[in-house]
Formats: structure tokens, C-alpha cells, sequence
């Protein structure tokens, strides 16, 4: 794959994320991007495959696609498959893994399609016998007969930012966070307050976009295994990021009545490097007050399916409704919750946003009208 081939790429999304997604991928100016469920399509070569994992923010991963192939049965599976340019991608010391879906296909057996396009890679590649060294994931998907091969350009899922090591019982994951904050339209110029911050996640995300730092900037990516990577494109685009870097933003402050939730939350800011643009502390919800001019309370609160099975939270969420009616005049507050039951408790004058698939719960944000 060279830089200037234009290729058909796909991020991939929590469901209820595609939007925003595409509203990055639009504002770094890929070509070809369009929304669709579970993802966004674009287009693009090298420069745009390492863009889109080191600047995004609310995807899960990035693929690309080989090819597409219409099959009727194994056997043309494997000899159309062998056909595609999988040297471009994978190196002929490098382990496959193949995951593998069909809709309405002839070809049903997941686990077959997959030892199938396993062993055409094999073939394409001029290799006796799989290698166990690396794992590059492909994925084959069939739908009507036709399937669509890609190779995962990311590795692990983009959520792993590089700087979390420790997350308390039911971490909100980054790309979450940091996609609910993109819906808001919150950029760092006006305070963020999570009053129910955990591990730390939507302030250290807070942070880092406020600041336009890369999300993808300490970490490592599938890509660089690749047969055509290029180090040199890899540092540019790095050294681009870099001078857009902003100065620290307006205040963001996160609070948690968990003493050893502050301490994670602190020892993951230092490793993302903002623990000097935000600030921890150890305080009861009840105590919490503005601490400067209004700006964007936002929480992720428990419920019932992740952390409080057989709890009645509606005391959590009126007291919730109860401390921003007092302590955060003129301010816009947004909660993540699985039903309106739990919204109305807050006795707040509230309007769904979006709703979204988190760790395969289905959760609602609600938000009051804003600032």
C-alpha cells in the first residue's frame, strides 16, 4: 500500500457514535466519508491510514479493505481469496487471525470461512506453513455472497490510549467519552465538571481534546508491521500534531467520593500527561459546588445493568438532580442512563441527545438545554 493509493477504509464505531465520527474524520479532510451503521466509510492511502489512528477520537479501529470477492462455495473462496495483494499488509513472517461474519450467504460456517481465508493468505503469501510469530487480524465479512476482506490497521482497539493502567469497576470507555463530549460541542473553552469521575476518563479525555492532543500518540499500531510502513510519515505526522498542541483550557475539575478512584484517576493523567490541566479531588457529591463561571457538568453515573444490579439508583439520580439545581446555576448538565425512569428522577427539565451501545448496554445521553 503507498501513501497516494487511494484505498477503502472503514472506522469503526459503538453504535450511536457514526455521526461523530464522520464529523472528525470530515474536519481532518478525508475524501469519501459517509456514515453508515457501525462505522464510517472513507477513503484514502498511507497518510490517511495513520491519521485517522493517531487523531481520532471516538473510533474503535481502523481497517482496510483488500478486496471483495463474490463467492458460492469454499473452494472459490479460497481461489479468489488467494488472488488479492495480501503482501501489501502482511509479511510472510506474520500470523493471521481471521474473524469472520455471514448474512445470507451460502457460506455459513464462520469457523470454515475463516481457516479458509487463513489458508489463501497462505497460499498468496508463498508459505508452507503458518507462521506464530505477531497476529495481524483480518476480518471476512459475507453478505449475499459476497465477501469483503480487510486488514486491521490499528491493533488493539483504539479505546487503549497508552495511559490507563489502573479503572475502576466499570470504566467508561475513551472513545465513549471523548464521543460524548465531541456531541456536545465541548472544545475546552468553557469549564467541564464530572462530579462522578471514577477513574478519570471524561476529564483526562476533557483534557486531551481541549488541548487537541492526539489521542493515538502513545501508542503503538498494527500498521507498523506492515511490509510498506514508513517511520519517516509516521514522525511528520507526529511532529504535525505536536505544533497544534493549545495551552491548557478553561478549568476541568473531577470529583469522586472514592478516595482510591482520585488515586487511579491521578496516576492515569500523569501517564497521559495532563494531570497539570486538570484537577482530582475526593469529594461527596452532595458537597459539590460551580467552581468558576457555568460551563458542561457531565457524569457517567452507575445503572443498573453495570455496577448496581438490583439497586434502586433513583436516590443516586435525585440527588444528582438535586446538587445541580443548587450548586451549578447557568450550567448544562448531560448523563449517560438505561431508561427514563432513572432520568426522571433528577427532576430536571431534560431532552434525549443520542442514544449508544457502551460495553453492550443500551444507554441514553440526557442533557438539559444547555448553557
Amino acid at each position: 500500500m503507498k501513501s497516494q493509493d487511494p484505498q477503502q477504509l472503514f472506522a469503526i464505531t459503538a453504535l450511536g457514535l457514526e455521526p461523530v465520527c464522520a464529523g472528525e474524520l470530515i474536519a481532518m479532510g478525508m475524501a469519501g466519508v459517509r456514515a453508515v451503521p457501525g462505522g464510517v466509510e472513507f477513503t484514502g492511502g498511507l497518510r490517511e491510514v495513520y491519521t485517522a489512528n493517531l487523531r481520532l477520537r471516538s473510533a474503535s479501529r481502523v481497517v482496510v479493505r483488500v478486496g471483495s470477492v463474490r463467492v458460492r462455495d469454499f473452494p472459490e473462496l479460497f481461489q479468489r481469496a488467494t488472488r488479492l495483494p495480501w503482501g501489501k499488509f502482511i509479511r510472510p513472517d506474520t500470523a493471521v487471525q481471521v474473524r469472520a461474519v455471514s448474512h445470507r450467504s451460502r457460506l455459513l460456517h464462520t469457523g470454515r470461512i475463516a481457516e479458509t481465508v487463513a489458508a489463501a493468505i497462505d497460499r498468496a503469501l508463498g508459505r508452507p506453513y503458518p507462521p506464530t510469530v505477531g497476529a495481524q487480524q483480518v476480518l471476512a465479512r459475507i453478505e449475499d455472497d459476497l465477501c469483503h476482506l480487510s486488514v486491521d490497521s490499528s491493533g488493539e482497539l483504539l479505546h487503549r490510549r497508552g495511559w490507563r493502567q489502573q479503572g475502576g469497576a466499570a470504566p467508561l470507555r475513551e472513545t465513549m467519552a471523548a464521543g460524548l463530549l465531541l456531541l456536545l460541542g465541548w472544545d475546552g473553552g468553557v469549564p467541564l465538571v464530572d462530579p462522578l469521575c471514577g477513574s478519570g476518563t471524561l476529564p483526562i479525555e476533557g483534557a486531551l481534546l481541549a488541548r487537541r492532543l492526539p489521542p493515538g500518540g502513545k501508542r503503538d499500531f498494527a500498521f507498523m508491521t506492515w511490509p510498506g510502513y514508513r517511520p519517516g510519515l509516521w514522525q511528520a505526522l507526529l511532529s504535525e500534531v505536536g505544533r497544534e498542541a493549545r495551552p491548557a483550557p478553561a478549568g476541568i475539575l473531577g470529583a469522586d467520593h472514592d478516595a482510591s478512584a482520585i488515586a487511579m484517576a491521578q496516576g492515569n493523567a500523569e501517564r497521559a500527561g495532563v494531570a497539570a490541566d486538570l484537577e482530582l479531588r475526593q469529594q461527596e457529591l452532595v458537597e459539590l459546588a460551580a467552581p468558576s463561571t457555568p460551563g458542561l457538568v457531565i457524569c457517567n453515573p452507575p445503572y443498573g445493568a453495570r455496577l448496581s444490579a438490583g439497586e434502586d439508583l433513583r436516590p443516586l439520580f435525585r440527588q444528582l438532580g438535586d446538587r445541580f439545581r443548587r450548586g451549578f446555576p447557568g450550567w448544562q448538565l448531560a448523563f449517560l442512563a438505561t431508561d427514563e425512569e432513572l432520568a426522571r428522577a433528577t427532576a430536571l427539565e431534560l431532552s434525549p441527545v443520542a442514544t449508544f451501545s457502551n460495553g453492550g448496554i443500551r444507554v441514553t445521553l440526557f442533557s438539559t438545554q444547555g448553557r
